[in-house]
């Protein structure tokens, strides 16, 4: 079982209630932190479609939790003045969970499912027609007495989000018009995505502290702003409501998390691969055995943002330690460990 970690980019039971993440959401696309490409692509989709009072295009929007997709999904139909409705893949368990929500839409309406690679097939079959034709194609009945009733639909806009773009069937891939990739964000970035968020919470936060907090927050807002909340506590309590460098490395220690981001279980990984394995090669499926976790999470959750700092690489042979994820550790770096051919992952 995958232990709850505070820098999890995945909502968490303990996050905020709705109306507080909304409060802390841009409601327009000039107010969208980052993702520069994708805002300046989006922009021209949007005005054509509002000049021509059509739908957006369908829009597939794809890359690591936590950087904004739902966000984006509201900022579209704010923007186009319509309504979001929003579901999950794992959700929509039988074929009339989608038509109920379907037939209720109104022209232009938006339907934003998270997570859309966890769809049952059974359920993406009836998307394909819907996106496509407008239309749904339902079968009452079975056997000899089945009858399929074609109901007709308002035009809409599919916008998909998904971690896993490659488990994506290529039928449901090829009928997103529109589809952008999200990358991890820069930490002047987070640092402006946590200075509104502070400002919204009544928050005086430094820029000392503003810089640290950004640089613990894996390139990731969701991160950045459930940080911000952790120290916001500690202050309350432990600090007189004092906001600075120390004492956000006062609650971040705490809550085990370092300088760079990194929680006990990344540290313990990039140990067992240092000491355990003397820096690698090694699969991911021994450092899991050593550990005691699913080789799966590791592939998921740890392995994804020490590849992006650096600190890991993946070679023919398997995972090694890089000079800098050693140097972080304080483990000796054994240069052969890194001698093999690099692959990205």
């Amino acid at each position: 079982m995958a232990r709850e970690r505070l820098i999890s980019a995945t909502e968490t039971e303990d996050e905020p209630t709705a109306s507080v993440v909304a409060s802390l959401r841009p409601e327009r696309l000039e107010g969208y932190v980052g993702q520069r490409d994708l805002k300046e692509r989006l922009s021209i989709a949007l005005t054509a479609a509002r000049e021509r009072n059509e739908p957006l295009d369908h829009l597939l929007l794809h890359g690591p939790p936590g950087l904004g997709k739902t966000t984006l999904a509201h900022i579209v139909a704010r923007e186009l003045g319509t309504k979001a409705y929003v579901t999950s893949g794992p959700a929509l368990t039988k074929a009339s969970d989608l038509v109920g929500t379907l037939t209720r839409m109104e022209s232009c309406d938006i339907l934003f499912i998270d997570e859309i690679h966890r769809l049952p097939p059974v359920v993406e079959e009836y998307i394909y027609p819907a996106m496509e034709d407008g239309r749904i194609d339902f079968t009452v009945d079975s056997g000899m007495h089945a009858r399929v009733v074609t109901l007709d639909l308002k035009p809409f806009t599919l916008i998909g989000a998904t971690t896993r773009p490659g488990l994506l069937s290529q039928p449901l891939r090829d009928r997103f018009g529109l589809r952008h990739h999200l990358g991890y964000y820069a930490e002047s970035e987070l640092g402006e995505i946590l200075a509104r968020a502070a400002a919204r919470l009544d928050i005086d936060l430094p820029r000392d502290a503003l810089s640290a907090l950004a640089s613990r927050s894996r390139g990731t807002p969701r991160v950045a702003l459930r940080l911000l909340r952790r120290v916001r506590d500690f202050s309350q309590v432990r600090a007189s409501g004092r906001m600075g460098a120390g004492v956000v490395q006062e609650a971040l220690d705490l809550e085990g998390v370092d300088v760079r981001g990194l929680d006990a279980l990344d540290r313990q990984y990039m140990r067992v691969l240092g000491e355990t394995y003397e820096g690698g090669p090694v699969g991911v499926e021994a450092i899991a055995a050593s550990m005691g976790e699913d080789d799966g999470t590791l592939e998921d959750v740890v392995e994804p943002y020490l590849l992006q700092v650096g600190f890991l690489a993946r070679t023919r042979q398997g995972r090694c330690l890089t000079r800098a994820g050693a140097e972080h550790i304080g483990v000796p770096f054994r240069e052969r460990a890194c001698a093999g051919d690099l692959f990205g992952g």
